[in-house]
């Protein structure tokens, strides 16, 4: 299996609030992370760092997962502690007050990968049914979409694009949205914030099911992307690849 992290600061702003990493344990199963520290917000570099740092953590002592209920089990517990780890630092330090992050996570074996996320960060897999998103967006327009009230076309341009409904560090005792696939050779998991999809389109992305190559170069290609369309945000993936023959990783933190 092999994985690969890349994050870029992007054109516009002054330092880069996404953290993240793609990290293998000794039985070759995979964590990669994908947190957006929340803009607007005092020290959403220190939220996201802090979850990156504590699921990394949480994964370094992990036994062997053999199951989607334990796989899932892990993610809700191992970000909810998390959550509430940042929620009670921002408590103690005035001037972390109001921090929070997104996170999208993914747990992958030989023979299934589970995903858990809070915010808008997203998780897209790549196999032999083609390309989708695995996520749902915790904010407000996906929830007037959802709802009815605006299309998808006008969820594009909606000037509260950016309001989140759910993210770290926000309250005590959060739940991730957890789901759980058949991960088999030569599929791809892309995780990815907001700053590469406000940029670039899915089916732009969809190109991370026919790639071959090295990973940096389509990491790159999608981050230069998103910058010679303005940059306006900072820009982060992670690519999970269940290559048939490596148990290489790169790329990560």
């Amino acid at each position: 299996m092999i994985g690969y992290y890349e994050t870029d600061q992007g054109k516009v702003r002054i330092h880069n609030e996404d953290a993240g990493g793609v990290f293998k344990n000794d039985a070759g199963q995979v964590l990669a992370i994908v947190a957006d520290g929340m803009g607007g917000h005092q020290a959403g570099d220190v939220a996201s760092q802090m979850t990156t740092s504590h699921l990394h953590k949480k994964w370094q002592e992990a036994k062997l997962i053999e199951t989607p209920d334990e796989a899932e089990k892990w993610i809700k517990e191992a970000v909810r502690s998390a959550n509430n780890e940042i929620k009670s630092y921002a408590n103690d330090h005035e001037e972390c007050a109001g921090m929070g992050t997104t996170v999208v996570v993914a747990l992958c074996t030989k023979e299934f990968a589970t995903v858990g996320h809070i915010g808008d960060s997203r998780c897209y897999i790549a196999n032999a049914y083609g390309f989708k998103v695995i996520t749902e967006d915790h904010s407000l327009v996906n929830e007037l979409v959802r709802s009815g009230q605006i299309t998808e076309e006008q969820a594009e341009h909606h000037p509260r694009k950016n309001v989140l409904l759910k993210a770290l560090g926000t309250e005590f005792d959060l739940t991730a949205d957890v789901k759980t696939m058949e991960f088999e050779e030569n599929d791809r998991l892309l995780l990815c914030t907001d700053g590469l999809t406000n940029k670039v389109s899915d089916e732009e992305l969809s190109e991370l099911k026919s790639f071959e190559g090295e990973w940096s170069l389509f990491t790159q290609q999608m981050i230069d992307l998103a910058n010679e369309r303005g940059g306006e945000d900072n820009i982060t993936l992670a690519v999970v690849h269940h290559h048939p023959s490596s148990d290489q990783k790169e790329g990560a933190e």
